[in-house]
């Protein structure tokens, strides 16, 4: 088979794929355990995201309300926005320990327990379309293993959506040394592969960034794609969108507790595993109808312009990847093995 109808043929599989969980978000009814009990549940919630990012509105809010009107109400979500219980890097433990029943995380944060995360936070440089990323989790396997790996922690992983993760900056970057001389908000893996590739790459959580951006403290940074960098109000500051993509990654994730999971009747579980694999294609879909409208208003309203990198800085910065994607099949044989399916996957595609 050719590579051209390779791509053809994995593209229709994820259409298809997405429709039926469109569909699925429009026909879902109220289903709930058939028992007796009339057991309500209230699940804490932390979140890595602050209320002004689109994100909690789009994905947290969506959910609970969700898993409220599919539950007749017994299971009853209560939000916390970025930092109110545990810093973001804390919520992986916290729900591992059943401190909390449910969290949003970057895979990063889940870095020292789930060897698979720096692949599944993305990858700088591999991807090139949504719908790779979506066939790669959903078709070949990769969400399965994560969930495999969260499971020996206590945790029931579920990938929120999948997005491109791109910077903004304030003056363009038009060569190499324009690169090299930037201070840039990142994190997790994409901070280690800006900081190889030469840039000054630090981490500053989501509630200090605009203020950051505005004194100088860094020249750019990365909040999701186009929503995230407009909720935030960086492009007020940062005027240049760069592309392409970082990376296009599951990057936002929903953790819940295995001991809370297992606490609610067999019915209810299944409500919360439906909703959090439908919320994946909604959320997928969505999100890019979403920056597509959000950049055209970026661009009318702030003049927002995009940035395209210079050939040659892109050339540099994959040979800097390939070293960082090396490193993470190091981890385990977990990651050893994602690995090899991804690199055969991109050779279909390919890319390599």
């Amino acid at each position: 088979m050719s590579f051209l109808s390779r791509a053809r043929q994995a593209l229709t599989l994820y259409t298809s794929a997405l429709t039926l969980g469109v569909s699925a978000a429009l026909a879902a009814t109220p289903v709930v355990a058939q028992d007796d009990s009339e057991e309500t549940w209230t699940w804490k919630v932390q979140s890595h995201w602050p209320s002004s990012s689109s994100s909690y509105t789009d994905s947290l809010k969506r959910l609970k309300r969700v898993l409220e009107e599919r539950t007749d109400g017994r299971l009853q979500l209560e939000l916390h926005e970025a930092g109110a219980l545990f810093d973001a890097k804390e919520t992986f433990e916290a729900v591992s320990r059943g401190v909390l029943e449910m969290g949003t995380i970057s895979p990063q944060y889940a870095q020292d327990e789930i060897s698979l995360a720096g692949i599944a936070s993305g990858l700088p440089f591999a991807f090139r379309n949504v719908w790779e990323v979506a066939y790669f989790h959903k078709n070949l396997g990769f969400e399965q293993m994560l969930r495999e790996e969260a499971a020996e922690h206590g945790v029931y992983w579920a990938t929120d959506k999948v997005y491109p993760t791109e910077m903004v900056v304030k003056e363009p970057i038009e060569s190499w040394d324009d690169f090299t001389s930037m201070k840039i908000r990142s994190s997790g893996a994409l901070q280690s592969f800006l900081t190889e590739a030469g840039a000054a790459a630090s981490y500053i959580p989501g509630s200090e960034l605009y203020s950051a951006l505005d004194s100088g403290v860094v020249d750019g940074a990365h909040w999701g794609a186009v929503q995230g960098a407009y909720s935030m109000g960086l492009y007020e500051i940062a005027k240049y969108h760069v592309r392409p993509a970082l990376n296009i990654a599951g990057t936002d994730v929903i953790i819940v507790s295995q001991k809370a999971l297992g606490e609610l009747p067999d019915g209810m579980q299944k409500v919360v595993k439906n909703a959090l694999d439908e919320q994946f294609w909604v959320r997928t879909n969505e999100y890019q109808y979403k920056e597509r409208l959000v950049l055209a208003k970026a661009q009318k309203e702030l003049g927002v312009k995009i940035n395209t990198l210079p050939q040659n800085v892109q050339d540099k910065l994959m040979e800097t990847a390939r070293d960082l994607w090396a490193k993470e099949a190091e981890r385990s044989d977990r990651a050893e093995k994602a690995m090899e399916m991804l690199k055969d996957y991109l050779r279909d595609l390919g890319y390599l």
